[in-house]
């Protein structure tokens, strides 16, 4: 479910004494007694706060928004995997930080703790946060098991390249700066090109104006040394995708160009999933509560095109799926069509004071897989390959797979 966040709410849900030191830091409403309002109950806070002059205001406002996106459980995952590899060094120090967040009743009370008490390990975690909001991905494998370069050379030559294609190509990019980032054994690089100038109806001093103004657009590398790949992140045109990973190649990975890319002949078999008999295998320690199949994509092998698409409710009976294929097997013949489309339902629980959170899994032949790569995600994957569900180098036994690939969005 979408998190909208309004001033007001916020408030609401942040507890007075954090909102009294958020406040008092910036020298504001000392004549407001915090300790004497109701929690939940900020109208005495919420009418000072809209008497400030605007451009005081629309700055803090802009603070508690980006307080608020890590008030939730990615959110505190981001700011743990900052701490984590900031104290690398210092366990003692890590484990004093994280048993004091843990300490706290709710993702509202780490986030503002952190933003107050933590400041040095906000800013990455708000990247890595939202890097796992991000759709899009492309991934490059076969590069390197190459060391990243994170040095300042290296930054800002990944930097030039970036900003001197975009000027080029496409009149955009004349400046570029690119924050790298280590989370886990992955490093994140996040690049932030000059975008087109634009000019939007804006309220300035009280008054509707136009003004133009200079944004940036985003393009985010995660590189894995131990699997030699590269996720890329660029909404935009196609033909920018493999010039962009051979920049990173180049600049950061310090090879003399962009690796051959064999064409992945890997591929999803799903037809196991249609038997009965089939069983999703997770740890006990995964926090996965559930899986089961929610619909299946049937494509036949006799007529090119020819799909059934089959879909439950697997609230009541998580094995309804084959009930329905049992009927469906009464008038066709099941053994001429393949599995080329599966929708699984998770609940996945991270925090036991939480309700299990409810993910729905996709996966198409060949081989895409609509998971992402934050917390949950890689969790399910696991569950996935445990399961024998993973991509596989295709076998020559049996009759062909009707490949029919969705096409990907940039």
């Amino acid at each position: 479910m979408a998190r909208n966040y309004t001033t007001r709410d916020f408030l609401r849900q942040m507890p007075n004494a954090l909102l009294a030191r958020y406040f008092r830091a910036r020298g504001l409403f000392a004549d407001l007694d915090f300790a004497a309002m109701k929690e939940t109950k900020p109208d005495e806070l919420f009418g000072v706060w809209i008497g400030l002059p605007d451009a005081q205001r629309n700055e803090m406002d802009a603070e508690l928004r980006e307080i608020f996106d890590m008030c939730c459980e990615k959110g505190v995952v981001a700011i743990l995997d900052e701490v984590g590899w900031q104290l690398r060094d210092a366990p003692d120090e890590f484990t004093a930080v994280v048993e004091a967040l843990s300490a706290l009743p709710g993702h509202h009370e780490r986030a503002m703790v952190t933003f107050l008490d933590h400041k040095e390990y906000w800013k990455g975690a708000t990247r890595f946060y939202h890097a796992d909001t991000l759709s899009y991905w492309r991934k490059r494998k076969h590069l390197s098991h190459n060391v990243a370069a994170v040095d300042e050379i290296s930054i800002a030559k990944l930097a030039d390249a970036i900003s001197g294609y975009f000027h080029y190509t496409e009149g955009r990019g004349k400046h570029c700066v690119v924050e790298p980032y280590r989370r886990g054994d992955r490093d994140y690089f996040f690049a932030y090109p000059e975008d087109y100038s634009q000019q939007e109806p804006e309220w300035v001093n009280g008054e509707i104006d136009r003004r133009p103004h200079n944004p940036a657009f985003e393009v985010v590398f995660v590189y894995s040394q131990k699997e030699g790949s590269l996720d890329l992140h660029f909404r935009g045109s196609y033909k920018a995708i493999e010039p962009l990973q051979a920049m990173f190649s180049t600049t950061i990975l310090k090879l003399p160009e962009l690796p051959p890319d064999p064409k992945d002949e890997r591929v999803y078999d799903l037809n196991p999933l249609r038997y009965t008999g089939f069983d999703f295998n997770y740890a006990v320690g995964s926090g996965i509560e559930r899986v089961a199949i929610s619909k299946l994509r049937l494509s036949s092998r006799a007529k090119k095109g020819e799909r059934i698409t089959l879909e439950v409710n697997t609230s009541e009976d998580p094995n309804a799926i084959y009930a329905l294929l049992a009927t469906l097997g009464r008038s066709i013949q099941l053994h001429l069509y393949n599995v080329t489309q599966v929708e699984l339902s998770a609940s996945v629980a991270l925090d036991a004071d939480k309700p299990p959170k409810a993910v729905t899994i996709r996966i198409t032949h060949p081989n895409s897989c609509s998971l992402k790569y934050d917390e949950v995600g890689m969790r399910l994957r696991d569950m996935l390959a445990a399961s024998d569900i993973e991509l596989k180098e295709p076998t020559d036994k049996g009759e062909p797979v009707v490949v029919e690939e969705e096409p990907v969005e940039v």
